[in-house]
Order: structure tokens, then C-alpha cells, then sequence
């Protein structure tokens, strides 16, 4: 069994204890009681004695029942006749991993409070969303790739070759957690549904779920929403026009379903074929898509964003009247 292949899981429980703001436009949260706990199955995990080791799991499955047959099972690969030669040669192999995201993840203060601040918002435009669960109050985040983008194992050539490039690990710091958490939130409220769809369509769908991002995380960097580099973002917003202008001269692939050609401006990549290797961003095609429900969204600033999110992309793209400079 790898290292390469451990799963370490920060578990968040959220408990909304009351909702009570009504401003519309510049909305004030502090009036929204959020309590969230931090539970930490890595560390239960970690403490299980070596030399005692089914006594350790009872423990871990009594407090996480449902989560830990998935992490035994689905993460560490194990069945039930390896489960405790595996679980006492996993710990042994995982020394340097435990040591680093015991030091990245000493204090999770701020990332409590990350969350507490933005569920503050998804309650205000939500107020009777349900925070999802893996496990019974538990929205879990695999620790192992938040750990700083330095990182060495991120640097192993396995690594890159079968988990994440570079240009994706890149973004393995803890200060993505918030953005990508979140993104799982507007996901549950509104999955993205355009597969099959024209590229252009999917752009607007996809660009929704940023849109709506910012209304949960109005204080968060975009670098973190969309994981751009700041130096990519300044590209882009600079070169907006140039970016929709390529878009139109190639309008057949605008209205193509092709997933070649639908990989090439929504999918992960170092840089987006056709504009600058050095300064375009991959997933291109999510960031105009963002732009365009921007645009809409400003033009009919009444409708309250479950009204934005459920309008039809084709809809939003005539009313937009999108022509950037």
C-alpha cells in the first residue's frame, strides 16, 4: 500500500441556529447565527495505538460510523480480512504526511471562521437550505491536498504523472478550501446540468456557479474562487475583448457539442489553445461565461439570484447584450 494513495479528512459539522436578515441589496449577515465544529477524523485516526489496533477502530467506528468503513474501504483500499495489518502498515508509512499537515493544520480558527461567514450569506439568500452531509453533520475536505504547493510529494513525478499536473497542484494550499468547499455547496443548489449542451450554453451554466460564488464569498480573492493566478485574472480583464472577439471568429465551435472543443474552453488545462501559453488560463470559457451572467445580472438587478440562477442560458446570452471592449 502507497502513501500516495492516503486520504485525510478535515470534518466540518455546520448547525444553523437561526435566520433572521432581510436587507436585500448590501445585505448584513451578522444578525445570522452559523455555528460550525470542527471535528477531526485524521487525528482520531492517527491516534489509534499501533500495537492495539482493532481496539482504535472500534473507537473510530463508534464516533464516525459511517465514515469509516468509506475511508478503509474506498480510501485506503482495504477489505475486511487486511483491514488491520493494512490500518498498522498505513501507520507506520505515514510519518512525513502526518508531520505536515499536523504543522499546516495546527489551528483551524480561520478556517472556521471562513465558513461560518459564508454559510452566514448562503442562509440569507437561502434561508431554508439544508447543509448537505457526507456522513451525519459532516461535509469533509481531504487534508492531503491542501498542504501548500511546495509540498514534496506534490513534486513527485508519480504524483504529477497520476494524481494532479502542476498547473492543478499549484492550488493545493489551505486557502483554497473555503472556494472549493462552497463550490460544492452551489452545486448541490443548482447542478450544472448543460452536459450535452452547446459549448456557449454550458460557458453561461458554468458561469452561473461562479456568479453565485461571489454571493457566498464576496470578500474572497477571485484568484481562490476560480483558481487563476492573480497574473492570469489581470490577463484576462485586460484582454476581455480579445477573448470574446477569438470566441465569435471561431462561432462554429460557440455552438458545438463537440468534447474536443468543449474541453479546450471549460476544461482544466495549464492555458487555453489558441491565446497566450504564457498568460491565458485554462477553463477560459467558465470565466466569459461568468462575465456574461455578470453583465445580465446588472441589467436586471430585481431578480434575486435563485431567479438568475434558474433563467435559461440562451436567455441570459440575448439579454446580456455582452459586447466587451
Amino acid at each position: 500500500m502507497s502513501m500516495k494513495k492516503a486520504g485525510l479528512f478535515l470534518f466540518i459539522a455546520f448547525f444553523v441556529l437561526s435566520c433572521n436578515d432581510n436587507k436585500k441589496n448590501n445585505p448584513d449577515v451578522s444578525g445570522i447565527k452559523v455555528e460550525v465544529k470542527v471535528e477531526r477524523f485524521d487525528k482520531d485516526f492517527f491516534a489509534i495505538d499501533s500495537n492495539n489496533v482493532l481496539a482504535g477502530l472500534n473507537q473510530l467506528y463508534e464516533k464516525y460510523p459511517l465514515l469509516t468503513p468509506i475511508f478503509l474501504q474506498n480510501i485506503l483500499g482495504l477489505d475486511s480480512a487486511s483491514t488491520l495489518a493494512g490500518v498498522k502498515q498505513f501507520l507506520a508509512l505515514s510519518q512525513p504526511i502526518r508531520d505536515t499537515v499536523n504543522d499546516v493544520f495546527n489551528n483551524t480558527d480561520r478556517i472556521q471562521k471562513d465558513f461560518e461567514k459564508a454559510f452566514r450569506f448562503v442562509k440569507y439568500y437561502f434561508p431554508q437550505y439544508k447543509i448537505p452531509k457526507l456522513t451525519p453533520g459532516f461535509l469533509g475536505i481531504s487534508l492531503q491536498f491542501y498542504l501548500g504547493n511546495t509540498f514534496s510529494v506534490y513534486r513527485d513525478p508519480f504524483f504529477i504523472e497520476n494524481v494532479a499536473p502542476e498547473y492543478r497542484s499549484r492550488r493545493f494550499s489551505k486557502e483554497y478550501i473555503i472556494g472549493d468547499a462552497m463550490q460544492l455547496i452551489v452545486d448541490d443548489l443548482f447542478p450544472d446540468n448543460s452536459s450535452g449542451k452547446p459549448l456557449i450554453e454550458r460557458m453561461i451554466e458554468k458561469g452561473k456557479q461562479w456568479w453565485l460564488l461571489d454571493k457566498f464569498l464576496p470578500e474572497t480573492a477571485d484568484s481562490i474562487k476560480t483558481g487563476y493566478t492573480q497574473q492570469q485574472l489581470d490577463w484576462c480583464n485586460k484582454n476581455e475583448g480579445l477573448i470574446w472577439n477569438y470566441l465569435i471568429k471561431t462561432e462554429k465551435d460557440l455552438y458545438s457539442v463537440n468534447p474536443t472543443i468543449i474541453q479546450t474552453y471549460i476544461g482544466e488545462g495549464p492555458f487555453t489553445q489558441g491565446l497566450s501559453q504564457e498568460l491565458s488560463p485554462g477553463n477560459i470559457g467558465q470565466w466569459i461565461g461568468w462575465r456574461i451572467v455578470q453583465k445580465f445580472a446588472a441589467n436586471n438587478s430585481g431578480m434575486k439570484p435563485e431567479e438568475v440562477m434558474n433563467t435559461p442560458a440562451k436567455k441570459i446570452l440575448d439579454e446580456a447584450k455582452y459586447k466587451p471592449k
